[in-house]
């Protein structure tokens, strides 16, 4: 937070907060332009079928909008079924071109 890396949106309910997403920053030498990485999306679970979630999509296109990125990409487990469909009703669509790989260093 101090080195202004990311961006973090919460949601309170009362004094609470009930949920939040996290967003990196990455740019794509390719379109020449920046995207973003939604890297972490957590909603409390005594919160959730609210509508938190849905809120925090929405703040973090309406953002990337505003910043003039391509893109919002994110990741979520294969059996996450309930994110996938939030996602997909939202616009995601899952890709289907390119493998994930990911070098592990611990």
């Amino acid at each position: 937070m101090e080195n202004e890396e990311s961006v973090i949106f919460v949601v309170k309910n009362d004094q609470k907060y009930v949920g939040f997403t996290q967003l990196y920053p990455v740019f794509s030498s390719i379109s020449m332009k920046k995207s973003w990485i939604l890297n972490d999306m957590f909603v409390d679970l005594e919160a959730r079928k609210l509508g938190i979630g849905q809120l925090l999509l929405h703040r973090a296109k309406d953002y990337a909008v505003k910043t003039g990125a391509k893109s919002v990409v994110l990741e979520t487990a294969p059996d996450n079924y309930a994110a996938q469909k939030l996602y997909e009703k939202n616009g995601y669509v899952r890709d289907t071109q390119f493998y994930h790989y990911e070098l592990s260093l611990t």
